[in-house]
């Protein structure tokens, strides 16, 4: 016995030494993370062992970490609060956010040391189940400042409950936007949302290859947005296929290569400090095709009625088609 206690004791030593260690792994966070259909959230998020939505992902996912789909599925709504980013590439990815919002990114929440401040979203389908509030919405105050999101080959569809936006950015303290390859259509309000909370603070905004489509306004730009809309369709919109107001600090939006079509207004100046710029649009058979002031570069085919014809702006130079 006088033998055996010495052992008891180094064996009793080893193994408290060794349970701190299995809690650390148990709950470390994995740079990539999985979710299956048939996937349960008390699973690691493993490849082997998937969870079943998103948010039962994204507490195990590290910050700047990726959270991918194994197979076809409807995996939830999320509140985003770190740098990450959401990829189904291939396969069939889907929330149903009826009566709720379907993605939040809130800046706000993100941790002191999370430093990049970037959310990439790519290839979900994202249904409101026409009850839906808002597909996408971005909020944050201060810490929100040189944030950035990247929405990419996502379709958002069937918003009509409360603010009834696809995408709703709403940092007040600034930040990035970058849609691409994105359809968003049947919302009872607006499409597509890029509007501070309060102020003029900058959002710089990259629209291309998107679709804005049966909404009352395709989309809508905000005191402080500087927004360049590129190869993109507004059509089918009640009130305007694109708008923009500036009460403080002003709007500016340049459109260029689009087209807006069968629209009550197709570009609409809503009031105050903005500034809208047309080069080679295609603007047809919208009721009015331009509400205020805008300017063109002269390289614009609009259908009547025009409604307000543009200002002509740039230099004249045939011989390169430069303005």
């Amino acid at each position: 016995d006088m033998h055996r206690a010495p052992r008891l004791l180094a064996i009793l030593l080893g193994v408290l030494l060794v349970l701190p260690l299995l809690a650390a792994t148990a709950h470390a966070q994995a740079t990539r993370t999985w979710v299956s259909g048939v996937g349960d959230d008390a699973n690691p998020c493993s490849r082997t062992a998937p969870c079943k939505t998103f948010a039962g992902a994204i507490s195990k996912t590290a910050v700047n970490g990726e959270i991918n789909c194994l197979d076809p599925g409807g995996f939830g709504a999320v509140t985003i609060t770190k740098s990450i980013t959401i990829d189904c590439h291939e396969v069939y990815a889907s929330i149903l956010n009826s009566a709720t919002n379907g993605i939040v990114v809130n800046f706000d929440s993100f941790a002191v040391a999370d430093t990049r401040k970037t959310v990439r979203i790519r290839n979900l389908n994202i249904n409101g189940a026409d009850t839906g509030l808002i597909g996408i919405r971005i909020v944050g105050a201060a810490a929100s400042a040189t944030s950035e999101v990247f929405i990419e080959d996502t379709l958002i569809d069937g918003m009509f409950g409360g603010t009834a936006r696809g995408i709703s950015d709403e940092r007040s303290g600034g930040g990035e936007l970058y849609l691409t390859n994105t359809t968003v259509r049947n919302t009872g309000a607006t499409g597509i949302v890029v509007l501070p909370a309060t102020g003029a603070t900058r959002i710089s905004t990259s629209i291309d290859n998107v679709r804005a489509e049966n909404c009352n306004f395709g989309a809508a730009f905000g005191s402080g947005v500087r927004a360049l809309i590129t190869n993109s369709v507004f059509s089918g919109n009640t009130g305007a296929g694109i708008e923009a107001e500036g009460p403080a600090g002003g709007a500016e939006v340049t459109v260029s290569g689009s087209a807006i079509s069968n629209n009550g207004v197709g570009i609409q100046n809503g009031g105050g400090t903005v500034t809208i710029r047309l080069a080679n649009n295609d603007i047809a058979f919208n009721t009015t095709g331009i509400s205020g002031a805008t300017q063109s570069f002269g390289t614009n085919r609009i259908t009547a009625p025009v409604g307000t014809v543009p200002t002509f702006v740039g230099a004249d130079a045939p011989a390169k088609g430069q303005q």
